[in-house]
């Protein structure tokens, strides 16, 4: 095998060629060739610029969404919680939608205020104090808001008496208006009597049976005495209509129409109010005693006993002639009517009881012995 040959930039390959073939090599590779080389596109390198920055802003983006939504839903009440939303006179959309997002119940404002627009509602969000549950929809929370803010009443059933009154406003309002507030602001009717005239003649007595039996929606504000308002306003209004002119022939005044309504509401049914309003007018105007078991009952608080009959009380009718002090109950219209207008009767006692279908059963007597063989008292 011949050997191999060397090659060299000369044809005799002494030191001193090699050195400068060497020293040229070295100049090569520092040489600066960008001059000669092929030139990028300009585009193409803005193009990657733009898309860097792109990525860069979507992850951003994408980062700050995740942060707010997190936060937002963070804030947002649950299913299981109520949020109260006061919607003051002139408040639009925007502003509604500040108090909601405040209080948890939306999580953006501009979604609020959008899908407001959307429905048209601008102008059909009512004022007004709503309580709002968690989870309500947004749609829904619109629909609430124009169908007006859901009002929360009390209802006096007729025959109510103050106590009862009480106990049933301090349950309507959730203990805002205690009974024992009620009770002590209606125990003066004097306090009234500037603003209400028709009171005047109860003196300092309590309001009892001044305070009509209705339906009542609670202030947004509830208190003892704008509630107690609420009723001698309704009293005023009910009782505007009333003719005393027959009570009045038989010296009875208003506050005495009262009275009497009130026994009649315990002592009758709708059926007969007209005529237990005679038989006690007939005792009247005979100087007999009502002897009504209903005053007794105002007296202890239950169906009287026999024992009862003989507390020695003003309330007790079978020991005290005439009236009772005051009323025992607010009484219903119709019974201030039946007070007002009664039957024309010699009747001077009456009985009821019920049948064997639990039918109330009535029975009236002109002489002490009819009375008696109806009921063998």
């Amino acid at each position: 095998m011949s050997p191999r040959r060397q090659i060299t930039y000369s044809k005799r390959p002494n030191h001193a060629a090699r050195s400068a073939h060497a020293k040229g090599d070295r100049q090569f590779r520092t040489y600066d060739t960008s001059a000669i080389r092929p030139k990028q596109s300009r585009a193409a390198q803005i193009i990657s610029v733009v898309v860097i920055v792109a990525v860069i802003a979507l992850v951003i983006w994408g980062v700050v969404s995740l942060v707010r939504g997190c936060s937002s839903s963070a804030n947002l009440l649950s299913s299981d919680q109520t949020a109260t939303v006061t919607v003051s006179e002139g408040e639009g959309a925007s502003d509604i939608a500040k108090t909601l997002k405040d209080e948890g119940l939306v999580s953006s404002t501009t979604d609020f205020t959008k899908r407001v627009e959307q429905l048209g509602a601008g102008t059909s969000l009512l004022p007004g104090t709503y309580t709002i549950a968690g989870g309500t929809s947004v749609d829904d929370i619109i629909a609430a808001l124009e169908a007006g803010p859901v009002q929360k009443t009390f209802t006096v059933p007729e025959g109510s008496t103050l106590a009862q009154t009480s106990a049933i406003v301090e349950t309507a309002t959730g203990g805002a208006v205690t009974a024992a507030d009620f009770t002590a602001q209606a125990s003066d009717a004097s306090v009234y009597a500037g603003d209400y005239p028709f009171v005047a003649a109860a003196g300092t007595s309590s309001l009892e049976g001044f305070l009509f039996p209705k339906t009542y929606t609670i202030p947004d504000d509830p208190t003892a005495d704008a509630i107690i308002r609420l009723m001698l306003n309704q009293f005023q209004t009910e009782t505007a209509s009333l003719d005393y002119t027959t009570a009045q022939s038989h010296n009875l005044s208003q506050y005495d129409v009262l009275k009497l309504a009130s026994i009649i509401e315990k002592e009758s049914d709708a059926d007969h109010r007209a005529t237990v309003s005679s038989v006690f007018y007939n005792r009247l105007d005979h100087n007999m005693r009502l002897q009504s078991d209903a005053t007794v009952a105002y007296l202890v608080n239950h169906d009287p006993t026999a024992d009862d009959l003989t507390i020695e009380n003003p309330y007790n009718t079978y020991l005290n002639d005439g009236l009772t002090p005051t009323p025992i109950n607010s009484p219903s219209l119709a019974a201030l009517q039946a007070a007002c207008a009664p039957e024309s009767t010699n009747y001077l006692y009456f009985y009821f009881a019920p049948d064997s279908q639990g039918v109330m059963q009535y029975s009236f007597s002109e002489t002490y012995e009819e009375h008696q063989s109806t009921y063998g008292g």
